[in-house]
Parts: C-alpha cells; sequence; structure tokens
C-alpha cells in the first residue's frame, strides 16, 4: 500500500505528457505486476485502510477498472464496508467518485449512500463530508442532501479559506444549491480573493452556474481580482474568467475595457477559437469599449477576415451575428456569408436549421435597420396579435387603464416589420403632454407631430446580472426600434410586479411624461462599414 500511495503522489505531480511517459514505465515494471499479484493473494487480509488506499492509488494511476484486482478489490471492500471509518469513507467516496457506473461501483455506492444515513450525525470533519457529497452526487435523495447541509452548516463556523473554495466545488457535484452554506462559504472567499489560484476562479464561477447561485458581491470581488492583476495573467486566461463570467450574464464592465484594449495592442493571439469566445462575450453582454470602440471592431473584423479561409459556415454564421448584435457588420466576411447562404450552402441538420435561420434573419435585419442609409418610416405597418395579455402582464395592463383612463389609449401585444413584438404601444403628441388615443393617432400618420413609445417587460435574465444594461438581444432590439421611430422603455418585469398597485401607476407614469424617457444614449455602435 505504501509503494502503490507513494507512487501515486509522485505520479500526481508530473505533467499530462510526463505522466503518459512514467504510466506506462510503471505497468511494464517487473515490481507492479509482482506488486498487483501480490495485492490481489493478500486482498481480503489486508486492513480497512491498505485496502481502501490501495484502491484509490490504483485507479488514481489509471489501471483499468475492468481488471480482475480492481474489480477484486471493490467486491472485498462491499464485504467490509460497515467496518469502515469515516476517513476510510471518505477515500472510499472520493475513489468511486472518479469511477464508471458498473456492477459493484453501483453496489458499492448504494451500500456507501445507507452507511453515511446512518453516520452522518456523528462526521464532523467538513472535509470528509466534502468528499461524501461529491461522491453522492446529484444522484443522492433530496433528504440525504438535506441531511449532509445540515452537517455542514453545525460545523460553518469553522470553515477555512481551503474549504470555502471546496465546498463549491462539492454542492455542485450534487447540484444542490445550498445558501446556508454557499453565502458564508462565499464571504470567506471575499475576504481572501487574493489567495484563489486562477483555476479556482473558474471552477467557482462555473459552480455558480451549476448551481444557478447568483451572488454579484462574489463575482464583483473576483472581478476586482482579476482586473487589478491583470498583467499578471496569459490573454487566454482572462477569455476564460470572461466566457465564465458571460455564461452567468455578469458583465465585468472595467475588465472587459481592459482586455479590449490589449486585443487591439496585440490582437496575434487570437486565434478562431479565441476569436469566436470574445465575440460571443461582447456581443451577449452588450459591451462596447468606453475608449477606441471602433479600433476594437476593426481589429476583431481583421482577425476574422484572417480566419476566413479555415472557418466552418456556422462559425462565420455566429461570428458575423455577434458582431451584428453589437451594430456592425464586417464587410468581408458579411459578404462571403451572403454568398454561401445564395448558394444554399448554410443549409445544416435538422438540430442546427432553427437556431441559424434565427440567426441570419438577425443578420439580415442588421443590414437593413442599421445601414447609414437607412430613413425612418413615415408610417410603420403594425398589426394586433390579440386583445389578451399573458397573465404576466395583466398588471402593467391594468395599471395602464387606471392611469390612462381608457383601453383605447394603448394597443398590446403589437406586432411590427422584421418579427419585432412589443407588449404595449402608446401614441403622444408632440409637446410629450398629451397621449392620443389610438384612433385619433390613426388620423395623424404623421410621425413628426407625436411620438410613439414601446413598453417592452423584459424578465431578469434579459439584462446584465444586478444590472438594468440589457443583454445583446434586447439591446439590439432596443436600437432597431429607435430605428423604426420608437421610444423605448424598458422594464424589469419582476420588478414590476412587486411594485404595489398605486406605485406601478406612478412609476409608468414617470416613464411616460418624464423627459428621460425621451433621451436613449446608444450603448452600441450605429455607424458602421
Amino acid at each position: 500500500t505504501n509503494s502503490l500511495t507513494t507512487a501515486w503522489r509522485l505520479f500526481k505531480s508530473l505533467s499530462e505528457e510526463q505522466q503518459r511517459y512514467e504510466k506506462q514505465l510503471i505497468f511494464e515494471h517487473p515490481a507492479f505486476v509482482r506488486l498487483c499479484q501480490q495485492l490481489l493473494r493478500e486482498a481480503r487480509r489486508m486492513s480497512r485502510r491498505d485496502l481502501v488506499f490501495s484502491l484509490h492509488a490504483l485507479v488514481s494511476l489509471g489501471v483499468p477498472q475492468s481488471t480482475l484486482l480492481v474489480q477484486t478489490l471493490l467486491r472485498v471492500c462491499q464485504e467490509k464496508l460497515n467496518l469502515l471509518d469515516n476517513r476510510c469513507i471518505s477515500v472510499l467516496a472520493t475513489t468511486l467518485a472518479g469511477m464508471d457506473k458498473d456492477k459493484n461501483v453501483s453496489a458499492l455506492q448504494a451500500g456507501l449512500q445507507l452507511l453515511v444515513e446512518q453516520r452522518i450525525s456523528s462526521i464532523r470533519d467538513i472535509f470528509i463530508l466534502q468528499n461524501l457529497m461529491k461522491c453522492l452526487g446529484k444522484d443522492a435523495p433530496v433528504f440525504l442532501k438535506k441531511k449532509l447541509e445540515m452537517a455542514v452548516v453545525r460545523e460553518i463556523d469553522g470553515l477555512t479559506f481551503l474549504n470555502a473554495l471546496r465546498m463549491f466545488m462539492a454542492l455542485a457535484a450534487m447540484n444542490y444549491c445550498s445558501l446556508p452554506i454557499l453565502n458564508p462559504c462565499s464571504k470567506k472567499i471575499q475576504e481572501n480573493v487574493h489567495d484563489v489560484p486562477f483555476r479556482q476562479l473558474i471552477v467557482i464561477l462555473e459552480a455558480c452556474h451549476t448551481l444557478q447561485y447568483r451572488n454579484v458581491k462574489l463575482f464583483s470581488a473576483l472581478a476586482d481580482y482579476v482586473n487589478s492583476t491583470a498583467y499578471l495573467w496569459d490573454k487566454r486566461q482572462i477569455i476564460l474568467f470572461l466566457s465564465a463570467c458571460e455564461t452567468l450574464g455578469f458583465q465585468p464592465t472595467e475588465l472587459l475595457d481592459i482586455f479590449a484594449e490589449k486585443v487591439t495592442e496585440d490582437p496575434d493571439f487570437l486565434n478562431l477559437k479565441n476569436l469566436l469566445i470574445v465575440l460571443r462575450v461582447y456581443s451577449r453582454l452588450n459591451h462596447v469599449p468606453r475608449v477606441q470602440k471602433h479600433l476594437f471592431f476593426e481589429t476583431l473584423d481583421s482577425c476574422l477576415n484572417k480566419c476566413l479561409p479555415q472557418i466552418s459556415n456556422t462559425e462565420l454564421l455566429k461570428a458575423v451575428y455577434s458582431l451584428g448584435i453589437l451594430g456592425y457588420l464586417p464587410p468581408r466576411a458579411l459578404d462571403e456569408l451572403l454568398q454561401k447562404d445564395s448558394k444554399d450552402e448554410l443549409i445544416l441538420p435538422d438540430d442546427l436549421k432553427e437556431q441559424n435561420t434565427v440567426m441570419l434573419r438577425c443578420v439580415k435585419t442588421c443590414m437593413e435597420l442599421d445601414s447609414p442609409s437607412f430613413t425612418k418610416p413615415a408610417i410603420v405597418l403594425t398589426e394586433n396579435l390579440s386583445s389578451l395579455v399573458s397573465l404576466n402582464l395583466r398588471k402593467a395592463q391594468e395599471a395602464l387603464i387606471e392611469l390612462l383612463g381608457d383601453e383605447n389609449m394603448f394597443r398590446q401585444n403589437v406586432r411590427l416589420p422584421y418579427r419585432y413584438h412589443i407588449d404595449f404601444e402608446i401614441r403622444m403628441d408632440s409637446d410629450r403632454k398629451k397621449v392620443l388615443p389610438i384612433t385619433a393617432a390613426d388620423d395623424h400618420p404623421d410621425s413628426r407631430v407625436q411620438r410613439w413609445l414601446a413598453f417592452l417587460f423584459a424578465p431578469v435574465s434579459a439584462f446584465c446580472l444586478g444590472t438594468t444594461h440589457p443583454l445583446g438581444k434586447l439591446a439590439m432590439k432596443k436600437r432597431h426600434l429607435n430605428k423604426l421611430g420608437y421610444h423605448v422603455i424598458l422594464i424589469q418585469n419582476k420588478k414590476f410586479q412587486e411594485m404595489k398597485n398605486e406605485d406601478a401607476v406612478e412609476f409608468l407614469k414617470r416613464k411616460i411624461y418624464s423627459e428621460d424617457s425621451f433621451s436613449f444614449p446608444e450603448a452600441t455602435v450605429q455607424d458602421n462599414n
């Protein structure tokens, strides 16, 4: 056991390439073969500790799970399961978590689950609890997850920084979002953020995504740390961090600006894979650098042009689509995309067809509405989809009726050209002092003497986390509605639903008659090539 454990400790400190070489030498060594044969003979006479540590070392070294040796050790562990102490249970749990499901592994995991249920009240070591959580995983019954949660909460005051990092991974493995555990862990990490290794930053964000845990303070602390030490990190590491933030819908504004500068200063590191990630991140988070935004887009355009000979049809579409969301259309890439579309080369399997059709339609809409030659139409052809509104808009409808006095003072569920849809439409006189009835407004089609308001009640998920900054698709829709002559009012529906009725009416009143409702600084590029 000591020989195997020592070999594993030496082995895991090597690089991947060295591990492949050393693994072959170990397996071919005559002494290793004799050691395995002796282990097979002595398995049932070994101590509990030697048994589980030998199994852990063999599995970690990469001995195939299907071998007689590994399967024998698994069966002996089943026989001696009730004799294992808490530490041995922890080591066994860690081992099983890294193995494929088979008859013996499944039987041992089931037995281990029963044993944990019996002993959980006596386990005080957070490290052992974490290993058990990772082993039992997402398939553990809810009542057992709850018991593990209570056991950890009981020891939460003794939580160390390292325990806090590991706890995110353990909860993610169980797919169990426990706020009584996550909140103290988050606080501990924020207090010691400068001690977090880079790989752990990514692991934390990935675990938060798995758990659907949204903690703006934690994300901001991690982003501020990376931002303040950006000169230490490789650009590819920053890309990984930004990608993890984008998955969470979190916008690390300063870091995005700093990274944009790095891109414009030295774009050579942007291969096709990294370029596509950068385009996805900036477009989904609707982020345009505060300085040198034109240079940033031109740099990305140039990098995309270099990748055109090797880019696939789907990747080309995604790249142009991402830039289009930001209001910039790359001339050469767009031309190639349209040529492929005209030759029906963009036809894809059914699983991708719908998604790609939507992206292509979006690109063509951007070509029209974001063109410098586009002029606002005198009349926008609209259509009422239905007089009924969805349940989540009922409160807004009632508030508008109370505020304006009549359903004829607004339209609801309106469909516009380019497949856009708005929740409510209000038309006002040019002085913004009076709301016009729909019939009266229809009698005066001259758009110069009236203001058109479009209300969009969007879910929280359509905005960057913890802000009212719209994500890419919603920002693009707002920009295009502006081009069609609408003043767009974005409202987070969840917050609106939480308002009292009188507050909701007053809120909409401010939105309709306030000067701020008619000034919309553009957050994206409006002039392109």
